[in-house]
């Protein structure tokens, strides 16, 4: 599956999970310094829910594209790319 974007988009994907990075980078710091269990937790969920937003953005888009391809609905692909979109999804679940 193509999954190309846009700059725009991929702009924002990227800063998504650049912001992940560092959160995740702040995680292992907590860590090793041995700060309080509850703060750990609070960071790495939030590490997390970039990631999923970063993947959502990136499912998205496949979705968007694969919409507007007016050939996939007449070639029978429509089906077989819905699975596919629908197991990304569920990866991110």
């Amino acid at each position: 599956m193509d999954m190309a974007m846009a700059a725009d988009e991929l702009k924002t994907v990227v800063n998504r999970l650049r912001r992940a990075q560092g959160q995740i980078a702040g995680v292992i710091r907590m860590i090793e310094e041995g700060r309080d269990c509850e703060e750990v937790v609070t960071q790495l969920a939030a590490a997390s829910r970039a990631l999923d937003k970063a993947g959502f953005a990136i499912i998205a888009t496949g979705l968007q594209r694969c919409l507007a391809d007016g050939d996939l609905a007449e070639s029978g692909d429509r089906d077989r790319m819905r699975a596919r979109l629908e197991k990304l999804f569920l990866s991110l679940a």
